[in-house]
């Protein structure tokens, strides 16, 4: 009996390490997207930038004058004037501020994607997180079962002479170490999914995968430099404010014309009545001092900042195809395979008295701790290849 629950458990560890369709991240991503209030507040923001970019080109308020007047030896009023006036910019004006306008918008659709981005980023690490500690636990189950059925063995021997009492200390205190161990995989569990259902604005979600999605590394660096390069939202945002700024210097330029004003006259008097229109204009001498020095200013600021994110992007996709190699030539030098296998057999031989305990928990610890080190590896791999790929989400 003994030989076959420790060949079940043995082979549940397995599972957990095999070809497992796991549930899909994206569903999990997709929820977060929808009821994420973080999220919710920056669409918002975008929104009301998207607006106040509009109002920029809106016309001035029209102005209404009503002037009554009055004459020594008249009773009442004598004559009045009405004047209705629109000041409107120069109309080239309006067709920069426009175009302006449009490259404003895009900057904050762009910065909304990054928001995003990063906040899925963030969740997809967790579920990533989640994946490890599953598959740690399973580990742990195993080891926590093996050591309960030798205590009981050993218990038993101990009755009948044959064992120890070294020997049953030395699988409690495996039992108390796998306990602890239990408990810590349990707490960080814990903290993980409800960092996750924090991010599903408290919605209940369910996420009990054992094992990473496929994901297909990149081929080469020119490959994976050229994706990131034509999908990174940072470089896009920048790109876009540098575009942005580079056309508010035309505008500015442009704010040199004359304001124009035309307008409606009526003036009444007892005898007679007239009508009339004026035209008018402003020439905006001090308003618009050194703006435009303040805009080619701000261009030249935006265009370094873009070759800046240029040049960190560049050195981020060449500092993370470096590690995923080194990650992935790692990952290849475990045989997980031939790490598990030993276990059963170890353990009949505890059984049966071919080995010691303390030789046993030699070898078996030995295996436990490349399993966690091969976790740890592994995880790290799947969210170097998350980060690689973060503009798909």
């Amino acid at each position: 009996m003994n030989k076959l629950n420790t060949f079940l458990a043995v082979g549940a560890l397995l599972v957990s390490l095999g070809e497992v369709k796991a549930q899909a991240i994206d569903e999990v991503l997709r929820n977060i997207e929808r009821n994420n209030k973080e999220l919710q507040a920056s669409a918002k923001d975008a929104e009301a930038a998207r607006m106040e970019v509009q109002t920029q080109n809106n016309l001035e308020d029209p102005s209404v004058e009503y002037s009554p007047f009055y004459t020594k030896g008249i009773s009442g009023m004598s004559s009045s004037e009405l004047v209705v006036s629109q000041s409107f910019d120069f109309p080239t004006l309006y067709a920069a501020r426009h175009s302006s306008g449009k490259l404003q918008k895009e900057v904050v659709d762009r910065q909304y994607q990054v928001e995003r981005r990063e906040l899925l980023l963030s969740a997809k690490n967790l579920c990533l997180d989640l994946i490890m500690l599953n598959k740690q636990q399973a580990m742990l189950s195993l080891r926590k079962k093996n050591a309960g059925d030798l205590l009981t063995l050993f218990d038993e021997r101990l009755k009948q002479g044959d064992a120890g009492v070294l020997d049953i200390n030395k699988i409690k205190m495996e039992l108390m170490n796998v306990q602890t161990e239990v408990a810590q995989n349990n707490a960080a569990h814990r903290t993980a999914l409800q960092k996750l259902l924090a991010m599903n604005g408290n919605l209940p979600i369910e996420f009990s995968a054992s094992e990473y999605p496929q994901a297909k590394a990149p081929a080469g660096y020119d490959e994976l430099y050229d994706e990131v390069v034509a999908t990174d939202a940072n470089l896009q945002m920048a790109d876009a404010s540098a575009r942005a700024a580079e056309k508010n210097v035309s505008v500015q330029r442009q704010n040199w014309l004359p304001k124009l004003e035309v307008g409606y006259r009526r003036n009444t008097s007892i005898d007679e009545k007239s009508n009339g229109f004026l035209i008018g204009g402003s020439l905006p001498l001090f308003s618009n001092r050194k703006k435009n020095k303040i805009a080619r200013a701000q261009a030249v600021s935006a265009r370094l900042r873009l070759d800046d994110v240029r040049l960190q992007t560049e050195a981020d996709v060449q500092s993370r195809y470096n590690e995923l190699r080194q990650l992935d030539e790692a990952m290849r030098a475990y045989d997980v395979t031939l790490m598990t296998n030993p276990l059963s057999l170890l353990k009949e031989a505890v059984t049966e008295g071919q080995i010691s305990v303390i030789d046993y928990y030699t070898e078996a610890d030995n295996v436990y701790n490349k399993l966690m080190a091969y976790y740890e590896v592994e995880n790290r791999y799947q969210k170097l290849l998350a980060e690689i790929y973060k503009n798909r989400l």
